[in-house]
């Protein structure tokens, strides 16, 4: 395959610097150590990262990051999901417009990659592609408009709404080839436009270099320089504590929020009273107090909360679960399919998991790495926890070893990468 220049349109691309989204940088480094240049556009205020880039007063900011060309367009901030979010949207999409021109003639991409989770970036994104000669890959991260739709409540004819739609049906007739994080969305695709054979799936991943059992020579830094790392002590003393004492700990990381469905497992912890069990749930979210007053009320003197850790430790906190716990509401929304980073992460730790989901798909049945029940069900929570609590320890790690082995075989970033690439090649373009 000869060098390509790939040109990654991402509204919310991060990096392991400026935290969240990591797949654009996870992707574009393996693309960087392949041989290939890879630019990368985001805007400069997201609510998803936790260091936002330093543009000092400046429209513009171009950064080299582990051999990644970024360039971070200024955009104004935000909070929540309101106007002021979508405000923020189209600064940047327009902003992309005018640069168009500049990046088709500077940097020459020969494959444009339109991927910032909202389709806006489809117009802008094929103006460079056509100005450069270059082929036209669309993203799809999260079904939009329907997203907001289903789970936001809006009219499909609020202007926004119809304005979202229009770029998703652009995208499915125009792009010329379509790359989703979702397994089950063909049939949506297609019902906007688009043409069977543009559909490729490339799902998330994980990056082995950041899990010392992966044998594999430690890649990952965050912003402090540091490479993995161990806990805070009270949250490594805690786990040693419950270890000791012969508890069975389940263990939950992530937000703390209405969708992780943390009361569901709270109260399946209070049917569970009794055993030697203790649940630690370590993050942070809009959710947290509310939860710390449910367990109070239940009178669960086993359930801890602790603060969010950095990515860095997180092997390190997933190595004192027993049990991992993730879980949904019940919304029709993930017929679609499901693609959660934090699942791969118990996979990665070898953690036996706990599933509550209703979904088009379930890579925990799918892979035989824990137990799947219903959604939104504390009854049938407990029965799952009890059925994984009724294996001896072997059996249970043989479980969490099925889902390790998956997801280095087959959703490491290094094997995303060259199957993204097979998308992007010039030979492929108009397969």
């Amino acid at each position: 395959m000869n060098r390509l220049n790939i040109l990654l349109i991402n509204h919310y691309a991060g990096s392991v610097h400026h935290g969240m989204e990591y797949r654009p940088y996870y992707l574009a480094r393996e693309w960087v150590r392949a041989g290939h240049r890879v630019h990368v556009i985001a805007a400069s205020h997201s609510h998803l990262r936790r260091q936002a880039p330093f543009l000092d007063g400046h429209d513009r900011l171009d950064q080299d990051i582990d051999g990644i060309h970024y360039t971070w367009l200024r955009t104004p901030p935000y909070a929540g999901n309101g106007a002021g979010r979508v405000r923020n949207m189209l600064a940047f999409v327009a902003r992309l417009w005018r640069e168009a021109p500049r990046l088709a003639r500077t940097f020459a991409p020969e494959a444009v990659v339109a991927s910032s989770t909202y389709p806006l970036d489809i117009w802008p994104a094929q103006r460079i592609a056509r100005l450069a000669g270059a082929s036209l890959v669309h993203e799809v991260h999260d079904l939009w408009p329907l997203s907001p739709i289903e789970l936001g409540g809006h009219s499909r004819r609020h202007p926004f709404i119809m304005l979202l739609q229009a770029a998703e049906d652009h995208a499915c007739r125009h792009a010329d080839a379509i790359v989703s994080i979702l397994p089950r969305v063909r049939a949506h695709l297609e019902g906007r436009g688009m043409a069977p054979h543009k559909l490729h799936l490339v799902p998330n991943g994980v990056d082995p270099g950041e899990w010392p059992q992966a044998g594999i020579q430690p890649s990952f830094t965050d912003a402090s320089g540091l490479a993995p790392a161990g806990l805070p002590p009270a949250l490594s003393g805690l786990l040693a504590r419950l270890r000791a004492e012969g508890r069975t700990v389940v263990g939950y990381a992530g937000s703390h929020g209405l969708a992780n469905a943390l009361d569901t497992l709270l109260d399946a912890a209070h049917l569970l009273r009794g055993r030697p069990l203790s649940f630690v749930l370590v993050g942070a979210g809009p959710e947290k107090d509310l939860l710390h007053r449910h367990a109070h009320a239940l009178g669960l003197e086993h359930v801890h909360f602790a603060d969010p850790v950095p990515k860095r430790a997180i092997p390190a906190l997933l190595a004192g679960f027993d049990i991992a716990f993730l879980g949904w509401r019940r919304q029709p929304l993930y017929r679609f399919g499901i693609a959660p980073n934090k699942l791969l992460d118990y996979m990665m730790a070898g953690c036996p998991v706990l599933h509550a989901v209703e979904a088009g798909n379930d890579p925990v049945a799918e892979t035989g790495c824990g137990a799947s029940v219903a959604p939104d069900d504390p009854a049938a929570l407990a029965e799952g926890l009890a059925r994984l609590l009724a294996l001896d320890p072997a059996t249970r790690r043989a479980l969490g070893e099925r889902g390790r082995r998956h997801v280095m075989e087959h959703l490491s970033y290094p094997v995303l990468a060259q199957r993204f690439l097979t998308v992007l090649a010039p030979e492929t373009r108009h397969a």
